[in-house]
Order: C-alpha cells, then sequence, then structure tokens
C-alpha cells in the first residue's frame, strides 16, 4: 500500500503540494491528474522519495520513505518525467547498469531482461546510444528500466508521452496486464488513457485534491451523462420534438447534422427518444448513448477551484 498523510511542499512562498493524504492498494490502477503546475510530479517525486516534503509523510509497503528509504524504493520502479538516462550508454548497457544497481542475478535476471525487451519492443535499438533514439524510443527505455526488477509499486509520470497511437495501446496492454497484483500511480493529462487503463482517479488543483472517484463515477457529474446522439435524415422538426420531451433539458445541434439530447439530472432518456423515433418514423441513420466527457468534467472541476 501507498499512503500519504498531509504531504506538503513549499517552495519559499510557494506552496506546490498543499496537504495530500490519500492511499492505494494493490490491485489499483490511480490516474493523477491535474492542469499543468498543479503538483502531480512534485507528489510522484515525494512518494519516490526524489524530493523531500515540507511537512507530513510517505509510506510505501510499510515503510517510510524518509525513515527508511532503500527497504521503500526497493519496492518501487519510477518513469519519471522526461525519462532521463544516460544519453552515451546503449539501452543495453543502461538496462545493464540498472540490473546491477537493483541486484538481479543469474537466470531471474535473464528473464526480467528479455521480459522488458520483448514487451517494450526495444531489441532494434539495444545498441545505439540513448541520445540517438526517438523521443519514443528513449520513453520506452525509461519504462523498461522502471519495470526491470518486477516492483510491487510503480509510480509512472506520462508513460506514453511521445509514443505513436500503437505504442500507447501496447503500453497501456503492459500496464493492464501488470494491475492486478501491483500498484500503479499514473499521472497524466491524456484523458482517454484514464478510461483505458484507470480503475481510480485522483484529480489536483493548486495543490490539493478536489476529486477522488472511478473513471466512471467522474462521467456521471458529466452533463453528457445519458445524453443521446442522433443523426436523422429529412426530419425538420426533430429538434423541437425531442425538447419537449419530459427528461430532456436541451437540445444540441452539430455542423454535421447530429442532435444531441441532454437530460435533466442525468437521467435515462434513450427508451423515450427510440419511442418518439418510431413514432415519428423517422430515418434513424445513427445513434448513441453518452456515458459522460471527462474532458468537460476536468474543466469545470479544477476551473471552479482557480475561481
Amino acid at each position: 500500500m501507498i499512503v500519504t498523510k498531509s504531504l506538503s511542499k513549499h517552495y519559499g512562498p510557494l506552496v506546490a503540494v498543499d496537504g495530500i493524504s490519500f492511499s492505494v492498494e494493490a490491485g489499483e490502477v490511480l490516474g493523477f491528474l491535474g492542469p499543468n503546475g498543479a503538483g502531480k510530479s512534485t507528489t510522484m517525486k515525494m512518494i519516490t522519495g526524489f524530493l523531500a516534503p515540507t511537512d507530513g509523510s510517505v509510506s510505501v509497503c510499510g515503510f517510510d520513505v524518509q525513515e527508511n528509504p532503500v527497504e521503500a524504493k526497493r519496492r518501487m520502479g519510477y518513469l519519471p518525467e522526461g525519462a532521463p538516462g544516460y544519453g552515451e550508454m546503449t539501452p543495453m548497457a543502461f538496462l545493464d547498469f540498472v540490473a546491477d544497481i537493483r541486484g538481479l542475478e543469474g537466470d531471474h535476471r535473464r528473464r526480467r531482461m528479455a521480459y522488458v525487451v520483448e514487451h517494450l519492443h526495444l531489441d532494434q535499438v539495444l545498441h545505439q546510444p540513448i541520445d540517438t533514439l526517438s523521443k519514443g524510443f528513449r520513453r520506452r527505455v525509461g519504462l523498461a528500466q522502471a519495470i526491470l526488477h518486477d516492483p510491487e509499486v510503480l509510480i509512472l509520470d506520462e508513460p506514453t508521452d511521445g509514443l505513436d497511437p500503437n505504442q500507447k495501446h501496447e503500453v497501456r496492454t503492459l500496464i493492464n496486464n501488470m494491475a492486478p497484483d501491483k500498484i500503479i500511480v499514473v499521472s497524466t493529462h491524456i484523458l482517454e488513457e484514464v478510461t483505458a487503463v484507470c480503475t481510480r482517479v485522483i484529480i489536483i488543483a493548486d495543490g490539493r485534491i478536489v476529486a477522488d472517484d472511478t473513471p466512471e463515477g467522474l462521467q456521471t457529474r458529466s452533463r453528457y451523462h445519458n445524453a443521446v446522439t442522433l443523426k436523422i435524415d429529412n426530419a425538420p422538426d426533430a429538434k423541437k420534438l425531442l425538447g419537449e420531451l419530459d427528461d430532456v433539458r436541451r437540445v444540441e445541434s452539430s455542423e454535421d447534422g447530429h442532435l444531441t439530447a441532454l437530460p435533466k439530472d442525468g437521467r435515462v432518456i434513450f427508451p423515450s427518444v427510440s419511442a418518439l423515433a418510431r413514432d415519428q418514423d423517422w430515418n434513424v441513420v445513427d445513434i448513441q448513448v453518452d456515458h459522460g466527457r471527462l474532458d468537460e468534467v476536468f474543466r469545470d472541476i479544477t476551473t471552479e477551484v482557480q475561481e
């Protein structure tokens, strides 16, 4: 378990993190979200022991990060922002160096090296200097060193930054496969990543926690939760008739001809919209139900704090 208690970090008069408390258990993938400058990376650096907190404490797997840093860090893998490495080293030399530091030996070492090379597709660049690699490959080398020793806890700061869509999918699949028996904290600004890998989300703004929920729970806060979007051929009165349904708050239209009926208080309106379409004999080309939009919820929550 990760446990933070009243965690704070001050830089003179600037309060970067302001009394954050939360815990994360095995099997959870925690998405750590917030606008730029909210304190995400600072919090992750304090969890990993890279920064000392001004106040408060962090324990990882029962070990206080300040009082027993070696035992805490033994159980952690950390991918920092930017994934700094040694540019003159090759990925092979760098991973050998990390394996030495982590005390990996024998067959276990060979298995773990083979695992990270295979799952992060590093075989084609193993013997090139890291400085010559693309941003995506440097990011994958950074992730490889974080998971090389098969840690109980993974702290990943923007793990898919710089990756193309296929590579992002591969890394998200890797995280999902590791998740059942690990504690994983993922800082990201990519909201689709939250729904793809996270079981829980914490949003911070101005150094404080402003939301702690599941992705599904956050989506229910969206005004688009249970909204119905449809495209209808040759029905000029459709927007007016949809707006007259009892549980519909308003109807939005888009440039491509779609209509979106927004429900009152997140009510389920699909049955009544479908019934109206049948009664009016509309030619419905497309229809779908919206689960809610995280980007809208994120904006609303963080904007309220800033105001």
